[in-house]
């Protein structure tokens, strides 16, 4: 595999430095952080710049919180400078390494998300045959076991630029063994890097023709039964022997019933969003919060769940239903 050096000084200059400001305070600048950074421009900018290139530059103490959907979760919010310095990095070896992931891996990519996966999902499930099984699986507290030494040796295959892969390591630490942290911008780059090698194992050794991945759940579609057992075995041990990576839960299961994957149950014909989704939906519509319900209508688009939803707000809060955007209560009517 090539190795791409000299990218130390392009990533770290001052005008790329001035370009990741402004990716970074996109949907930001009425937060206080970036306010504060933006007050003084100039010198946050060239104090930043000096760190990095005396090798004097360390990330300020992360601020943790926790998220409860659709579990407990730590995240760690990093300070305004270092996410600053983050962009930087991103800009320039995002399309190095995003060339190296197979067209079905998605999440964290740009125009790969859930709809996309989604939709690659139905069309898979369609082109098996009724008798064929599908073969789902999900690695145990994903983010929290990766091998930070394992995940270096990944990087350092397309990066050469020692220098440039210290800095990137240094936004892999936590105060754990393994484990990287959840709320970096580079940890979502990261994941993608960390299980690769899964995805070509799977396209090139297993020859596994239909196959999708979504951040750390995967499935393979069109096998017979002792197929997957087989291909489970052998994804286990791939898993363990190079990556120290474990399965939390597997499914094997006809065409037939489906799949349900990326916040959707899908069949070859027709998709549903989630049980939980509708529960949701339903609460939200009982306190009329009108932005979650249209985020949810936004989520069931192209599903067979969008009309139901449409016509249970028309039927149940006829006044709040005058409130939703135009495209949604054309849709009532067709």
């Amino acid at each position: 595999m090539k190795r791409i050096g000299n990218l130390f000084e392009k990533i770290f200059s001052q005008e790329n430095l001035y370009l990741a400001y402004l990716d970074a305070r996109k949907g930001k600048r009425k937060k206080r952080a970036c306010f504060e950074f933006e007050a003084d421009l100039g010198k946050n900018l060239n104090s930043l710049y000096n760190e990095i290139h005396s090798g004097n530059y360390k990330p300020q103490p992360y601020f943790k919180f926790f998220v409860y959907e659709p579990k407990q979760r730590m995240v760690y919010g990093p300070a305004f400078r270092d996410i600053v310095a983050q962009h930087a990095i991103y800009r320039i070896i995002y399309s190095i390494f995003n060339q190296t992931f197979i067209d079905t891996s998605f999440a964290c990519r740009k125009g790969y998300g859930t709809h996309l996966a989604s939709d690659y999902t139905q069309k898979a499930l369609g082109q098996c045959d009724p008798g064929d099984y599908t073969l789902k699986l999900d690695v145990r507290k994903f983010f929290y076991s990766i091998d930070r030494a394992i995940l270096r040796k990944l990087i350092e295959r397309k990066i050469k630029d020692r220098r440039l892969v210290d800095i990137m390591m240094v936004y892999a630490v936590m105060d754990t063994p393994v484990g990287i942290p959840i709320g970096n911008l580079l940890s979502q780059l990261y994941a993608l890097i960390y299980l690769n090698p899964v995805d070509h194992f799977i396209k090139r050794i297993l020859k596994v023709k239909r196959y999708v991945r979504y951040v750390d759940d995967m499935v393979l579609f069109g096998l017979k039964r002792e197929r997957c057992l087989e291909y489970k075995g052998l994804i286990v041990a791939f898993l363990k022997g190079f990556l120290n990576l474990e399965l939390s839960k597997s499914t094997i299961q006809t065409i037939r019933k489906g799949v349900n994957f990326v916040g959707y149950r899908t069949w070859g014909s027709r998709r549903f969003i989630r049980k939980f989704s509708l529960a949701n939906f339903r609460k939200c519509l009982r306190k009329e919060k009108l932005q979650s319900i249209i985020s949810l209508l936004g989520h069931a688009r192209r599903t067979c769940s969008l009309r139901y939803m449409l016509l249970t707000v028309r039927k149940n809060s006829p006044d709040f239903y005058k409130k939703l955007p135009i495209k949604y209560r054309r849709l009532c009517h067709v």
